[in-house]
């Protein structure tokens, strides 16, 4: 497969992926909606739920991949590539692109949830409050690191001992809608206009299409030789057919 039949098969495999997201993603305004009263606290209570099990997922596919097609040995490397890559992507998807896209549409408003840790929730903030109540960029892996960072740890494990990419993409998909979802409640208005949801539903489809296709399309391209021919014994990540030079073995001539 040259570069660009890599390039033609993702742009084909965006397109193609493009429709779920878009349900994902008004699945994600409704999910906003039906938790808008929720206070901030409580909002990114639900963002320490689903962020980290975001990163198990992630981290199991981007660790699997690594063991099956790179038949790396040494589980510190695949330690490093799993949580690297989980933590990356899981960051870009539910916190760096909505903070971004509210940046944009001005949705963006000073929480005090965002500034103090779920115990300090009854902290009072009054005129001699010293704290500095700017929009912020809450990053999971650094703010809740306690919950992230094993979330991270087990993905990679369970992809060691039982290496499989068989974790349908949908379930991807809305984990991280939601979670990414959750991120924009901490910090959006009480007030939303439909103007407002509309722009919302655009960051959501952009956080969740871009950063989850790139963990589970382009990623497995790396895999896959100038040839055509898959690493491994394990068939294509990508259609699921047998490697071409195991189907010369049984006389099997199919082109892939």
């Amino acid at each position: 497969m040259t570069v660009w039949d890599r390039f033609k098969h993702i742009g084909l495999e965006l397109k193609a992926h493009s429709p779920f997201t878009l349900l994902g993603a008004a699945l994600g305004i409704g999910f906003m909606l039906l938790f808008k009263d929720i206070s901030k606290e409580n909002a990114l209570r639900l963002f320490a739920v689903f962020h980290p099990l975001h990163v198990v997922l992630s981290a199991m596919v981007t660790a699997a991949l690594f063991k099956l097609h790179r038949k790396a040995s040494s589980f510190l490397v695949i330690l490093a590539i799993g949580y690297v890559g989980s933590i990356g992507i899981a960051t870009l998807s539910d916190s760096l692109l909505p903070y971004l896209g509210q940046s944009v549409l001005g949705a963006t408003i000073p929480t005090h949830a965002a500034l103090h840790t779920l115990d300090d929730s009854d902290h009072v903030h009054g005129p001699d409050c010293d704290h500095n109540h700017k929009p912020h960029l809450h990053l999971g892996f650094i703010e809740e690191w306690y919950l992230v960072t094993p979330a991270a740890l087990l993905g990679v494990v369970l992809a060691y001992f039982r290496p499989s990419t068989k974790i349908p993409h949908a379930g991807h998909v809305l984990v991280s809608t939601w979670a990414s979802a959750s991120f924009m409640l901490i910090s959006s208005p009480e007030q939303m206009s439909l103007g407002l949801l509309l722009g919302m539903f655009i960051v959501l489809f952009l956080a969740v299409w871009l950063p989850c296709c790139l963990s589970d399309i382009v990623f497995p391209t790396l895999f896959i030789r100038e040839d055509g021919a898959h690493l491994g014994h394990h068939g294509c990540v990508l259609c699921g057919k047998p490697n071409p030079d195991k189907t010369k073995e049984t006389g099997d001539e199919t082109q892939h």
